[in-house]
């Protein structure tokens, strides 16, 4: 088991490019690293989560499209901004919101968690397993040479991002796609998972209360994983954390 002070120094050692924020001063992540996780399937509490996650969208989404809730409407000309096309490349939670209709995914427990919390708060979250981290996680705007580990036509490939795309990266290469959009293999959640990683972008208008109670949630029902549940958590903003790139 992660000691809590590795957990610190880990999120301690994030940090946020300057032309990220040069791109969108507005944007602040929350940072939980989590250990002592219990893996398990999916459970009626994950279910209780998924249907109300789905209810609600069902009643945001009854007198207008996906595309013109706040906060999705906020990620499409972000993703505008370093190139990419929202209508091809959705955000995490833009494309949560569009399944929700017919039914969100049942995958774990753990997945069906930060998926509904995703939802029900309508925030970007990605989840990660911190046992295929090499070192600490950044937000940049890539090279192009950056290797990402995915898997294309049902096999491993190595990809790699186009320049100036935003991504989280570690040591070894990046581990999610153009912000919030499509997350590695390397880092990317299993069934055996017991150390995790969660991310929740915010942008404009979504304030930082409504950031912080997202990840309030989230924390509170991590509390059910284990009986040694240990989270720290780091706040990422502009003028609030050494910026690199300068």
């Amino acid at each position: 088991m992660t000691e809590p002070s590795t957990l610190e120094r880990l999120l301690e050692g994030a940090w946020v490019e300057a032309e990220v924020f040069a791109l969108r001063p507005d944007y602040r992540a929350v940072l939980l690293a989590v250990d002592g996780l219990v893996p398990g399937p999916s459970d009626a509490a994950g279910e209780a989560l998924l249907q109300a996650a789905e209810a609600a969208t069902a009643q945001a989404l009854a007198d207008r499209p996906v595309e013109e809730l706040p906060h999705v409407a906020a990620w499409r000309e972000a993703y505008r901004a370093f190139g990419a096309k929202p209508q091809r490349t959705r955000n995490s939670l833009e494309a949560l919101l569009r399944r929700a209709g017919n039914g969100l995914p049942r995958v774990n427990r753990l997945t069906d968690l930060y998926n509904a919390v995703s939802v029900l708060h309508r925030i970007p979250l990605g989840g990660e397993d911190l046992a295929g981290y090499r070192g600490a996680p950044r937000l940049v705007r890539a090279t192009g040479a950056e290797a990402f580990d995915t898997v294309a036509g049902g096999a491993p490939v190595i990809e790699h991002p186009d320049p100036g795309e935003v991504v989280w990266c570690d040591e070894a290469g990046v581990t999610c796609r153009r912000w919030n959009w499509r997350q590695g293999r390397r880092t990317g959640l299993r069934e055996d998972t017991t150390t995790a990683l969660f991310v929740l972008d915010a942008l404009a208008p979504m304030t930082d209360e409504a950031l912080h109670a997202a990840a309030d949630e989230l924390t509170d029902h991590l509390t059910r994983f284990g009986p040694e549940v240990r989270v720290a958590r780091r706040l990422l903003a502009a003028g609030t954390t050494p910026e690199h790139g300068d």
